[in-house]
């Protein structure tokens, strides 16, 4: 029995495996394709990668993308460590429900609402759409996760190093800035990386807020598929898939080699406690 339930789940999942990242493999594979057909293989080939980058549309739209995540991801860092704080270390303050539930609103807010929402907001106080409507509204989507990842961290963080670098003389901001955000790094980098990357993902939010001149490479790659699959497209996905692997790559590695750094000075505190 055990046998036979052994066989059952390592053959589910497999099947699990494959059914999510088949389809990227063969993405992947597939933009090196010789052929104009995207479904039949005609030999390697680059030339798509070089017919890529003379593609001024999709150029555009990937510097478009770009600048967005980038600054969407570091705002939304920054106001959701601020708004993490301000829920972990201040329980009781009036309106802290209605302050929770309007950070964390866009987790379980359907994107067409969302997107609609700050549409008629946009068209309210009269701003024109581009690519600073796109970033707003980017920055709302992106900041609740954020806030999540690092309130996930605060809630296990040890108060007594603050107390103690306080009662040395230390003053809040400094030992905000020495003791807690040294130690709370890792989440903060995790939350811009999932921003980030949410930014990049994003079509719904991003049809609804973008105007002239603010085409996202989502929104690009989106309006090309419904006239048909080109191998140009195959290749920028490849490409999207490389940037966001190796930059989770490098996140895991410098999470990974901090905490080993941060467990090597406790041992060397507990050493010179003894």
């Amino acid at each position: 029995m055990n046998a036979t339930w052994s066989r059952f789940n390592i053959t589910s999942i497999v099947l699990g495996f494959a059914f999510l990242y088949l389809p990227i493999v063969l993405l992947i594979v597939f933009s090196f394709n010789e052929s104009k057909l995207v479904t039949v293989w005609g030999g390697f080939s680059t030339k798509w990668y070089v017919s890529l980058f003379h593609n001024q549309g999709l150029m555009d739209a990937t510097w478009v993308t770009a600048r967005v995540g980038l600054i969407s991801a570091t705002v939304a860092t920054v106001l959701g460590t601020l708004a993490a704080l301000t829920l972990t270390r201040y329980t009781r303050f009036k309106g802290r429900v209605l302050f929770s539930g309007m950070v964390f609103a866009p987790l379980v807010m359907p994107e067409v609402i969302t997107g609609l929402s700050l549409l008629l907001l946009f068209v309210a106080v009269g701003l024109d759409r581009g690519f600073l409507t796109v970033t707003l509204a980017h920055i709302t989507l992106t900041m609740c996760f954020v806030a999540v990842v690092v309130q996930s961290r605060l809630m296990t963080f040890d108060r007594s190093l603050e107390e103690a670098a306080m009662d040395l003389g230390a003053t809040p901001v400094k030992t905000f800035f020495q003791i807690t955000l040294p130690v709370i790094m890792p989440a903060i980098v995790s939350g811009w990386m999932l921003a980030f990357t949410l930014s990049l993902d994003d079509l719904v939010i991003a049809s609804f807020t973008s105007g002239p001149g603010a085409t996202t490479l989502p929104m690009k790659i989106y309006s090309q598929v419904r006239l048909g699959v080109t191998p140009e497209i195959n290749a920028a996905c490849t490409i999207l898939i490389a940037v966001v692997a190796i930059g989770v790559i490098i996140a895991s590695l410098a999470n990974k080699r901090r905490e080993v750094q941060r467990q090597l000075d406790e041992q060397a505190a507990q050493r010179g406690r003894r």
